[in-house]
């Protein structure tokens, strides 16, 4: 996602080069940010207001990195949809849609505005408090599952391919929920057996208990997904589980680095995601 070169809006009486743009909605937030949408916002001092914001990521003209949070959220939308189906639009959001201008970026940005100095936080002289900045995922912890997770969600096909349903059968033709896979594995590898895993277990003890407890806006979100069937999202403290409701799911867990733990459907996983899909947050 990008935006053109004339792109820019009024960011503290300097114009900003848009390079890009996010939603930061209950249904759709950058997850690297937290478990859940209220989460995400505190990340940037928001308010978790339900119709979301537009998160439009630039440069000033000195090529101080700014991100400029606006209420518009349908006019960030179109300007997304159109950069990914590779149109230009002039994204410019009017002054009274601006709600506030924050100095730095919170995700990674690998594009720079053109003509103008490599990117930079603002002078500390002209702003209150640190800059944003991207969490840290060179290590693994939070931020890093939450983006595996992403992945999985994105690539969905090529994890399902590396599982082999006949791994989760056990004697008597019970299915075992339970199996291991290295998160930077590529799909060949072999699913590596883990029965009785008790981290599997926990997570999805802790989903059965947000269908009857509702979690944080947007712990739990619903997507598309081919057929009829839909891609579900769901984040508590320490793991995330990607799954289609007709199929199985993967889990992701802070305490296993680079694990993704395959998670068949047995007798109870299609009922579990089916009432996670009823109560999850959904696209407008």
């Amino acid at each position: 996602m990008a935006g053109t070169d004339e792109d820019a809006v009024a960011a503290e009486d300097d114009a900003l080069y848009v390079l890009t743009a996010v939603l930061l909605t209950p249904a759709k937030f950058p997850s690297v940010l937290g478990d859940d949408y209220p989460e995400a916002c505190a990340a940037l001092g928001l308010a978790p207001l339900a119709d979301g914001y537009g998160l439009v990521l630039g440069q000033d003209g000195d090529g101080a990195r700014w991100t400029v949070v606006v209420d518009d959220v349908s006019l960030v939308a179109v300007a997304i949809a159109s950069w990914d189906c590779g149109m230009e639009y002039d994204l410019s959001p009017t002054e009274r849609t601006v709600v506030a201008a924050l100095p730095g970026w919170p995700l990674a940005v690998a594009v720079a505005a053109p003509g103008v100095p490599e990117p930079h936080d603002p002078d500390p002289d002209v702003v209150d408090g640190p800059p944003l900045s991207p969490p840290d995922t060179s290590t693994w912890g939070p931020a890093q599952r939450r983006l595996g997770a992403d992945e999985i969600a994105l690539q969905w096909a090529v994890w399902r391919e590396q599982i082999d349903d006949t791994e989760f059968q056990v004697p008597g033709g019970a299915s075992d929920p339970d199996g291991a896979e290295k998160a930077d594995q590529g799909p060949d590898e072999e699913t590596e057996k883990k029965p009785g895993h008790g981290g599997i277990r926990r997570v999805l003890s802790e989903a059965r208990g947000y269908v009857d407890s509702p979690p944080p806006l947007g712990r739990v979100r619903s997507s598309f997904a081919p057929g009829e069937a839909r891609t579900l999202r769901a984040d508590g403290p320490g793991w995330s589980l990607v799954a289609r409701t007709d199929d199985i799911a993967f889990v992701l867990l802070d305490e296993e680095p680079g694990e993704v733990l395959p998670v068949g459907r047995g007798p109870e996983l299609p009922g579990l995601l089916e009432a996670l899909d009823k109560m999850a947050v959904r696209p407008s």
